[in-house]
């Protein structure tokens, strides 16, 4: 509403995206915790993560559109369709780890889209910025110890999920590619 009150709205180009192939979440995530999420979803409602991941029957078609509109947003860049793209996308994903889910997220969206950049476009160098109340924690374990990828998360501390000090920047050939910014509430 406040884009189209202001005038914001008709001068985006607005798309609708595919469901992202498989092959693409697996790159960021074990194929089993891929199915369990199926598994899950089929039995829904049903809880992931203690509490915070509520799942319908739906939720997995849904996490398939949100991941397939980040790898649509990445073609487009690439390919010199849009100079910017922003994606609206629910479930989010940033707390989604490789194994687990989290803190409202199935897979990780941006990691995923990071992953197809280097894979499909042969990127070598991706800038993540992560602007959250709470730090990315699933896309910092993402590419913790992957140097195509600089992560910086710029968060409140402390508070959930309990990492992102400032110290943690990084291992092995990704040291210092990690930076986190925690900032007073």
């Amino acid at each position: 509403d406040y884009l189209k009150r202001h005038g914001v709205w008709d001068q985006l180009v607005h798309k609708t995206p595919a469901p992202a192939e498989k092959k693409w979440i697996e790159t960021n995530h074990r194929p089993s915790y891929i199915h369990s999420i199926i598994e899950a979803c089929e039995r829904a409602p049903a809880i992931l993560d203690g509490g915070d991941t509520l799942v319908t029957n739906q939720s997995y078609e849904a996490a398939l559109y949100a991941v397939g509109a980040c790898l649509m947003g990445v073609d487009d860049l690439m390919n010199n369709r849009v100079p910017s793209v922003f994606c609206a996308v629910r479930p989010p994903g940033h707390h989604a780890e490789y194994a687990e889910a989290m803190g409202f997220c199935l897979f990780n969206n941006v990691a995923i889209a990071a992953r197809y950049a280097i894979d499909r476009y042969a990127l070598q160098r991706i800038f993540v910025l992560d602007f959250d109340v709470h730090q990315g924690n699933g896309t910092h374990h993402s590419f913790y110890e992957d140097h195509y990828v600089y992560f910086c998360s710029i968060h409140q501390w402390p508070l959930y999920p309990g990492i992102g000090a400032a110290e943690d920047r990084g291992r092995g050939l990704a040291k210092g590619y990690t930076l986190n910014i925690p900032l007073p509430a």
